[in-house]
């Protein structure tokens, strides 16, 4: 028994050893990145992040790895990254579990949080044990000093208070607004009340390690208070658009909806998405189609997989019947549902806002089968290049040949290709990369419409010269009519020969002429003089 007491001995120390090394060499990385943040360089930014990454891997719940790295990552303007290692804290995310196996989120954070629930109703029962210990203890400092710090330190949201600040910046960057506002004033409320907390602390003097030790609560940053008082005013001119739609004012609608996307801010990219599609919708109820075009155009370039877009714009395609295009976008709708189907998801991460359920997919798929046979006939029966050039371009049917320069004029200005992507030096990318695809996506759709519209101009405008040619040509056969009558009997009656070309006029010239003479025989005679006495007698 001597000879095996020496074996456990050096493996506990061998543990301890381990244990002591992984522990300063995760400080030593902390360290290390703290310095390497406090540059604001980019390169050096992302050397703290690997440098990170490496004392996460070894500590995966230490806070202040989690904080640093949150925050190099929203430094270097990665917000998909942030909301996926905090995507459990945003609001509007609820994981909801369906009969049929879909998720919207993953199980391990959903065990999460209910392991948090739970840890937090333990802990709050805890008055209810302390009847089971004894009634007399023993006095102790150090008790005493633990029960302090404990009692200062019990509010949970405070120690990660920097979650509600970083999430919130990237949540707003990412188009969550209502979540970023939320997160936003929760760090406000809790990064307040704690500086106001620390500017009524104790004094120095007493608990002098403990004021060393404690966390310093920082103050409510203008940064983060201007952020907020911006997605204020976008979520409040959205919901003032969204009401002036849903009562019917288009043109009330449009306006509020072009001063958040015509702003001298920009806003995030999925943000003015959402904004793209409804004023398409309020461009397609107020009748200008190619306004509601050019918008379906530019969410789309946005997110390629905007569902309400494609919709709307196919059924922009078949109000004006250009069927081809209405069935490629039809077409592209169906590859989105059927690839939901396959990977039971929707498309994009898990914390992106959808405008559909999967439950409502497989309807969906069966109605937009329906219309795309239903189209499919239509193009087989033959009327691809009947198109509403009409309705495109915004003018009634019969218009004249200055109205139709006008309409063209203003198309041309607003729709022009080389304009296409102005909207992109408004827009706020979470991903920098996307910034040249969006922009080709931009230039290739705006560059389809231009000849749309061209098509249009061109055909209208033949059109109407066809019509003057042809009322110029009636006008010219009539006065060669009258000419040729005229010359025929041009020895006879003069008087019946304008009777018989022109029998309305002639009528018209005589009865005015009849007129004028009746007049002045009653001015000559004194009609509207009294009659005389000695008429009266003789009338009676």
């Amino acid at each position: 028994m001597a000879v095996a007491s020496p074996v456990p001995a050096a493996a506990a120390a061998e543990k301890k050893h381990w244990w002591l090394t992984n522990k300063k060499m995760v400080e030593r990385y902390v360290r290390e990145a703290r310095m390497l943040i406090a540059t604001q360089e980019q390169s050096d930014i992302a050397a703290a992040l690997r440098l990170l990454e490496m004392a996460l891997a070894v500590a995966p719940r230490m806070e202040v790895a989690l904080e640093l790295k949150a925050r190099s990552l929203l430094y270097l303007r990665r917000f998909k990254e942030v909301a996926d290692m905090l995507q459990e804290f945003i609001p509007s995310l609820k994981m909801i579990i369906s009969d049929d196996g879909y998720t919207t989120g993953s199980s391990d954070s959903s065990s999460t949080q209910l392991s948090r629930e739970r840890v937090t109703l333990l802990s709050s029962s805890g008055d209810s044990l302390s009847e089971t210990e004894p009634a007399c203890k023993c006095f102790s400092v150090s008790d005493l000093k633990k029960k302090v710090i404990s009692t200062l330190f019990k509010n949970v949201e405070e120690a990660g208070q920097w979650r509600y600040a970083v999430l919130g910046q990237a949540c707003c960057h990412l188009g969550l607004m209502e979540d970023a506002m939320v997160l936003l004033q929760t760090g406000k409320r809790l990064a307040t009340a704690a500086f106001r907390r620390e500017s009524i602390s104790l004094s120095d003097d007493i608990f002098s390690s403990l004021s060393a030790a404690s966390h310093q609560p920082e103050k409510p940053s203008k940064t983060e208070f201007d952020l907020l008082c911006h997605i204020k005013l976008l979520i409040r001119r959205r919901t003032a658009a969204i009401a002036a739609l849903d009562a019917g004012l288009y043109s009330e609608a449009i306006r509020h909806f072009s001063k958040i996307l015509d702003g001298r801010r920009g806003a995030p990219q999925g943000f003015l998405s959402e904004c793209y599609v409804r004023r398409a919708s309020a461009y397609r109820s107020a009748g200008r189609i190619a306004e509601a075009i050019a918008d379906c155009n530019r969410a789309l370039a946005l997110d390629t997989s905007c569902i309400d877009a494609l919709a709307i714009r196919a059924a922009l395609f078949e109000t004006i019947r250009c069927l081809p295009d209405s069935l490629h976008d039809l077409e592209h709708l169906k590859l989105l549902y059927n690839s939901i189907l396959r990977d039971r998801k929707l498309p994009g991460p898990v914390w992106k806002r959808q405008n559909v359920q999967y439950r409502e997919i497989p309807g969906k798929l069966c109605s937009l089968a329906a219309k795309m046979q239903q189209l499919k006939q239509r193009v087989a029966a033959g009327e691809t290049g009947n198109v509403d050039y009409y309705a495109l371009i915004g003018l009634r049917r019969g218009c004249s040949r200055s109205e139709l320069e006008r309409a063209h004029l203003l198309l041309m200005l607003k729709h022009k290709p080389d304009k296409s992507s102005n909207f992109i030096e408004k827009c706020e990318f979470s991903d920098e990369k996307e910034v040249d695809s969006v922009r080709d996506r931009a230039k290739m759709s705006a560059l389809l419409l231009y000849r749309m519209i061209q098509r249009g101009y061109t055909s209208l405008m033949a059109t109407i010269l066809d019509d003057e040619a042809a009322e110029k040509q009636r006008k010219k056969a009539a006065a060669a009519a009258v000419a040729v009558a005229i010359n025929e009997v041009s020895g006879g009656n003069m008087a019946a020969v304008t009777a018989t070309a022109s029998p309305a006029a002639v009528f018209q010239g005589v009865f005015c002429r009849d007129l004028a003479t009746v007049g002045n025989l009653l001015s000559q005679t004194g009609f509207s003089n009294p009659i005389p006495v000695k008429y009266e007698a003789l009338s009676c």
